[in-house]
């Protein structure tokens, strides 16, 4: 298992599914982890639970919140070294049946949310030159499905966040990756019919769904030392489903 002990960790979304995964498993390697989410109450249990240092209330489309937010767990811990990027959702809509709402609402949580978090992050890092910044992309933002149009688009947009950011940030000593998950076991979804899940599960080489430890552990070797020269790459997690 990497070492992460005596860094500062920093997860949006982590209250649950894979950035919940995520912060017990950056927990387990040592790291000095801070978890958000949207429901005050619902972080700090889920950052008790986990062994997270804190859990705090966040809404990743305010990017003067991220801004704040981000400043103050690098101020109080000295540092800031490692940030994923999880907060995100997921909502599907048959192209015709498209709504305004729905557009707007998964664009500004899941791009803007994303470029806000990397943002911040990366001004962060940049006082000590170095840091790790791990995105949530998926496999829908790199080969589409029908019915997903705009969370495919949001997705794709992530991907290229990550590419783009580890260009720029590079000479900076940041590293910047994506992950692309396929079928994962969360709550996101959990509203799939046991007849889509096990089609889902037939199509996978591997046989089965992924569970979110299998996310968060791939999370925990990018944002180590034992990734020291990767960046810049969407790594798929989807049980061979994509290949």
């Amino acid at each position: 298992m990497p070492d992460l002990t005596g860094r500062v960790a920093l997860v949006t979304g982590g209250t649950r599914g894979i950035g919940l995964a995520t912060v017990r498993a950056l927990v387990e390697a040592g790291a000095t982890v801070v978890l958000t989410g949207r429901d005050e109450a619902r972080a700090k249990e889920a950052a008790s639970a986990a062994g997270a240092a804190a859990g705090l209330a966040l809404d990743v489309t305010d990017a003067k919140a991220v801004s704040s937010l981000v400043r103050a767990v690098a101020k109080e811990h000295g540092k800031l070294d490692v940030v994923v990027a999880n907060a995100g959702i997921m909502e599907d809509a048959l192209l015709g049946m498209i709504k305004e709402e729905l557009v707007d609402t998964t664009l500004s949580t899941n791009v803007a949310g994303t470029l806000h978090t990397v943002q911040a992050a990366a001004r962060a890092m940049m006082r000590k030159k170095t840091g790790a910044i791990v995105v949530l992309a998926s496999i829908v933002g790199e080969h589409g499905s029908a019915g997903q149009t705009v969370y495919a688009a949001s997705k794709a947009a992530v991907a290229n966040i990550a590419r783009s950011a580890a260009k720029e940030l590079g000479r900076s000593g940041i590293r910047v990756n994506a992950v692309a998950p396929g079928v994962i076991e969360t709550d996101l979804t959990a509203g799939l019919s046991e007849d889509a899940k096990a089609d889902n599960a037939g199509k996978t080489p591997l046989g089965r769904l992924g569970r979110p430890e299998e996310v968060a552990n791939a999370i925990r070797f990018l944002v180590s030392d034992e990734a020291s020269f990767i960046t810049g790459q969407v790594l798929g997690i989807d049980g061979g489903l994509v290949l």
